[in-house]
């Protein structure tokens, strides 16, 4: 039987092939008792872990500069402002040069220096989670709890080939790290907070283990009810998600591991701006990876994994909405419901060679995934056969050199060949409603590319500053995804945009200084990049004010930005910091500006600490944005398109954190603090059916929100 799942044969209609449901259900059960353990049940600290909770520093990030040349890490289990919603995008939106296409609470899709969608490579403990929306409202960031995990890496541009193929705008890689019992020990940490709009989040992370080997179990759930924006009307967002993860280690000597990984979790979300909520994004993963380090003198580490990600998304008009009598729909309107899964299969292997000024890391790497959907009126689409629409496959083979050619100079390069094929299985194509369906003249037709990547980065450090400068050149070549593929509507007389749509190929020069000297910070990064080919989305008016046709064409474009910060300790106790992040991008087939960009963006902090105690204030301000593309041309990206300008506006936050003890910290934050009403340029649309009379009404961000977080770590 769990053969047979694996390969997708399922028995009956009801069954979901794709699914490990005994999995699911023990996680599921595990996750209710560990949340109630860890609000109710405190436990003796050990030594070891008094002595590490007494170094976290109490406080709260507002912002996160660039550590090292193209890279950025931070943890995300550091409380930080605003305070995010329970998903990958708002959490990276504190990082400069990221920002995100809104729909609302919870479940953003991210975007870096104006790229969206797969040209941005999200990564947790090196597997990849795709969602299975045809409008992205499950997003692969949606599915990841960022607290859950021990450090996030960015990687700028197209300056790595060891993650994957496709990520010309940047890799993100989500990490947990190991655990290091040197004797029979246990640890740990647990949260919980409280906000504004019932907002209630609950963690435990907790683990025991030896020098033989270890335990992990993590566990989160968040939800919140509707927000008010800075008018005081009410805009639709209520969310309620949790997860559950079990990490089993072996370690029979210093230099082996074997880890087993398997998770699970679920939600509900509604959305201001879409015609459907989400109300199920049923999540499975299982992984396994092995690392063997010092093999021999030069031969230092073999890595390899093995995973499986497995997303199952349910969305209706009926279940989490009332109908609205305004709504233009209404009368063509009956309760309908969709179901989409998506499995991804994958692995990795890898070795690392260390020679006196030399590292190569070389390797292999393959996914396969696949997508299926099933509707219906109300609840039968549960009694619909499942429907393979789509297949993906891809394998790739990569190695990265890094070489100090002289004291203070190194030079690092990559090099990856990928193999991608994709395979429509729609032997219909239909509209959204599943009618006026007709025959699908690419059905069991498969596309094959080979799609070569690399680069070139110097990196310098200065002898009469201490400081690092950079410039790198890099190409990267991108199999359209799912959504690009397949999401867009087919017309009678076109071709599909599976026959017609071409890979994307980005050609990229970063650039950038890294300088520290005592009490001053200061970091640079830019890039000028041409994409040809780019991918891009089309929307034109339908039926009716609610239904849009999409197209999706190749054009050429050009890029270029840049992201810079800094801080100052000017006294012992006080701490100035800044970030800018600029974007621009053009149509370079047409003359006219890019869709889909992010204004200017500039955050000031001013923060104070001393002893046990903190705080800070934030001030964030953007841009009003006038390079758009022409409201009537419908252009954009799969989940948003340009409505027009937007205004610029500020926001001003503060936040305070406090450590009562080794083991209780105590923070608390009040965001948009003046209740300033505006809205992010890169948005949805309000949809008719909570009353937005116009197609093209940003939906707002909140207005005054406050938030208590309580950190115990035992």
């Amino acid at each position: 039987m769990y053969t047979n799942r694996i390969r997708g044969v399922a028995t009956s209609r009801q069954d979901n092939a794709f699914k490990l449901k005994p999995l699911s259900q023990g996680l599921a059960v595990a996750h209710a008792a560990l949340l109630g353990f860890a609000i109710c049940v405190p436990l003796q600290a050990s030594a070891a872990d008094e002595q590490e909770a007494a170094q976290l520093a109490p406080m709260v990030i507002t912002g996160v500069a660039q550590q090292s040349p193209i890279k950025v890490v931070t943890d995300p289990r550091i409380p930080r402002q605003p305070v995010p919603a329970s998903d990958a995008a708002d959490y990276l939106k504190t990082i400069p040069g990221f920002s995100a296409v809104r729909s609302g609470g919870v479940n953003s899709d991210p975007v870096f220096r104006g790229m969206f969608g797969s040209r941005i490579k999200l990564l947790t403990n090196g597997g990849e989670m795709l969602g299975a929306c045809p409008s992205r409202m499950d997003s692969p960031s949606s599915y990841i709890s960022p607290e859950t995990y021990d450090k996030l890496t960015v990687i700028k541009g197209p300056q790595s080939v060891l993650w994957g193929p496709g990520a010309s705008a940047a890799t993100v890689l989500f990490e947990r790290e190991p655990e290091n019992f040197e004797e029979p020990d246990y640890r740990l940490n647990s949260s919980v907070l409280v906000g504004s709009n019932r907002r209630f989040d609950r963690s435990i992370d907790g683990a025991v283990g030896s020098r033989e080997g270890y335990a992990r179990v993590i566990a989160n759930a968040s939800k919140a009810h509707d927000y008010n924006d800075g008018n005081g009307d009410r805009v639709p967002s209520r969310w309620n998600k949790w997860n559950t993860d079990l990490i089993l280690g072996w370690t029979p000597t210093d230099d082996t591991l074997l880890e087993l990984t398997a998770g699970t979790g679920d939600g509900e979300s509604r959305y201001a701006g879409r015609g459907m909520d989400g109300t199920q994004f049923d999540r499975e993963s299982l992984g396994l990876r092995f690392k063997q380090t010092n093999l021999t003198d030069t031969w230092t580490a073999l890595e390899a994994q093995v995973y499986y990600n497995y997303a199952d998304h349910v969305m209706d008009n009926y279940k989490l909405r009332t109908p609205n009598p305004n709504d233009v729909m209404m009368p063509m309107r009956s309760p309908m419901a969709s179901a989409v899964d998506r499995r991804t299969l994958g692995t990795r292997i890898s070795g690392t060679w260390q020679w006196d000024a030399v590292e190569v890391v070389a390797g292999v790497d393959a996914q396969k995934n696949e997508h299926r959907a099933r509707k219906g009126p109300g609840d039968s689409y549960k009694n619909m056969a499942w429907a393979k629409d789509a297949e993906f496959k891809q394998y790739g083979l990569f190695s990265e050199l890094s070489w100090n050619v002289a004291d203070g100079e190194r030079l690092i390069s990559g090099v990856r060949v990928d193999r991608a094929s994709a395979t429509d299985t729609r032997a219909q194509l239909c509209n959204m409603m599943g009618m006026a369906c007709r025959a699908n003249p690419t059905a069991d037709k498969e596309r094959n590319e080979t799609l070569p990547s690399g680069f070139v980065r110097y990196e310098h450090d200065m002898q009469a500053i201490p400081a690092t400068t950079y410039i790198g050149l890099g190409h990267s070549q991108r199999m359209p995804d799912y959504w690009e593929l397949f999401s867009a509507t087919s017309q009678v007389g076109n071709p599909t945009a599976f026959a017609s749509t071409n890979p994307e190929k980005t050609t990229q020069v970063d650039f950038g200084i890294q300088y520290s000297r005592g009490a001053a910070e200061l970091w640079a990064s830019g890039y000028v990049g041409q994409v040809r080919d780019y991918i891009m989305f089309s929307f034109k008016p339908g039926m009716n004010p609610n239904h849009t046709i999409s197209e999706v064409d190749n054009i050429d474009a050009r890029i270029m930005g840049a992201e810079l910060g800094g801080s100052h300790r000017f006294a012992p106790h006080w701490k100035a910091d800044l970030s800018l992040a600029y974007a621009y991008g053009k149509n370079s087939s047409d003359g006219r500006a890019m869709p889909q960009i992010p204004p200017l963006e500039a955050r000031f902090g001013l923060s104070y600490e001393q002893g046990d105690f903190s705080s800070a204030a934030l001030w964030r301000v953007v841009a009003a944005q006038n390079r758009i593309d022409d409201r009537e041309r419908g252009r954009g990206n799969v989940v948003g398109k340009d409505f027009g300008p937007s205004s610029g506006f500020g926001v001003f936050s503060l936040n305070s954190a406090y450590r009562l003890s080794q083991n209780w910290k105590v923070s608390a934050g009040v965001d948009n603090l003046f209740d300033k009403n505006y809205s992010e340029h890169l948005n949805l649309a309000g949809n008719a059916g909570f009353g937005y009379t116009d197609n093209a009404t940003r939906v707002n961000e909140s207005g005054r929100t406050w938030w208590t977080r309580v950190d115990m770590s035992f």
